[in-house]
């Protein structure tokens, strides 16, 4: 047995099977608030008004039973929060998702927990909403199967707070402006958290731990990603955080630890006359620091510590020019110099160079070989006594020569 009370202390009670919920959903008045104690509740339930439901104890759930979507909401004004969602269908075309809130405004989903289902949260058309403290896991399928644990899809001004994403496939936020996204953490997915054709987007104090990429940025303009932790990004390219073709960007105060490439810029910024700032960041034990594709000119690179990477920066296109950017006060701990006024800026600037025997950034097969000691001899020697005439990359006129704070 199971009870489902209104604000109004009316009582209803029923069994596991029969839909209960949505009848109680169906019958109650709008604005009125549904208090669910614990028990396990029929899904495939439709919010057509504005409503509550809240459950007053743990274990309370709501179960699609493996088929579709587990609770659809179609109505502003909704409120979601303390309830297990299980069990949604496994249909991509139909986006078969926990919970689902199209062209709606004013919602929040709070305190929910996710698991056996496609996708986790489908946000299409919602504005000035609240998404957090959630915890959402997919269905146990290959990981580029799975669904989407949140999906932002062109929805503003939300703010999406505090939720975790395990296992899950991507965190989505595409022709969506205006968003905060704040303090989430994501483990195990592929893209922690992904930008498409987005604006004017806060993406702060996010931690995102084993996915395969961290944060990647695309055909975006206007966002700052202050604070956020990025580590271990899993694979042969697992990346940190990724820019291609952003214009406009505020990246500061980041740290990017232990990914195959710590910063991946490409094509960025794009839009003419426009800049993207890098400043203030840790990029640290990294396989390839600073990872240049394509074009990419005007970056004001700042400020950073950049240190302990087994390549500080790699540019993979021959025609690109990464001495096009805006490269000062940053410390290299590859820097050799001194610094004989103590200022704590190096007397001489830190220039990086390409050496043509390094045959492995344009070669993928002799990549393989990528960290072995045979490599990195072959690297000495380059540098040692180079066959050919190296190619600048980019100089630092005033390197730092400490690490300030």
């Amino acid at each position: 047995m199971f009870k489902i009370i209104f604000t109004v202390s009316f009582f209803i009670t029923g069994l596991f099977g029969a839909n209960t919920l949505q009848k109680a959903i169906d019958d109650a008045p709008h604005g009125s608030i549904i208090k669910l104690s614990a028990g396990v509740y029929k899904g495939n339930i439709i919010i057509n008004k504005p409503i509550t439901i809240i459950g007053i104890e743990d274990g309370v759930t709501i179960d699609g039973e493996g088929s579709g979507t587990v609770v659809s909401v179609n109505s502003s004004y909704v409120t979601l929060k303390n309830l297990k969602i299980v069990g949604s269908g496994d249909r991509h075309d139909k986006i078969d998702s926990a919970i689902t809130v199209i062209d709606a405004k004013h919602c929040e989903i709070s305190d929910c927990v996710i698991e056996d289902c496609l996708f986790g949260i489908d946000m299409q058309m919602v504005r000035n909403s609240i998404v957090s403290n959630n915890t959402i896991t997919s269905k146990d399928l290959d990981l580029g199967v799975r669904g989407d644990g949140l999906r932002l899809w062109y929805s503003n001004d939300n703010i999406v707070k505090k939720n975790s994403l395990i296992k899950s496939r991507d965190m989505v936020i595409w022709y969506s402006h205006g968003n905060e996204i704040v303090d989430n953490y994501g483990e195990y997915c592929r893209y922690s958290l992904h930008f498409m054709y987005a604006g004017k987007n806060l993406v702060k104090n996010n931690t995102y731990k084993f996915n395969s990429v961290g944060i990647f940025f695309m055909y975006s303009k206007d966002t700052v990603a202050i604070g956020n932790s990025v580590q271990s990004s899993l694979g042969a390219t697992g990346m940190g955080i990724g820019l291609k073709d952003v214009s406009n960007f505020t990246i500061k105060d980041n740290t990017i630890i232990y990914c195959a490439q710590g910063l991946y810029i490409d094509r960025s910024p794009f839009e003419p006359e426009t800049n993207n700032w890098i400043t203030g960041n840790k990029i640290l034990y990294n396989s390839e620091a600073i990872h240049f594709h394509s074009l990419s000119e005007n970056n004001i690179i700042s400020d950073n510590v950049i240190m302990g990477n087994i390549e500080d920066v790699i540019n993979d296109s021959r025609g690109s020019k990464t001495y096009v950017n805006e490269i000062v006060g940053n410390y290299w701990d590859n820097y050799i110099g001194f610094d004989r006024d103590g200022d704590n800026v190096g007397d001489t600037p830190h220039k990086v160079y390409q050496y043509a025997d390094q045959m492995w950034i344009y070669n993928p097969n002799v990549k393989f070989f990528y960290g072995s000691p045979v490599i990195s001899l072959l690297n000495f020697l380059a540098k040692l006594a180079p066959f050919t005439k190296p190619l600048f990359l980019l100089e630092d006129e005033k390197p730092t020569v400490r690490i300030k704070g």
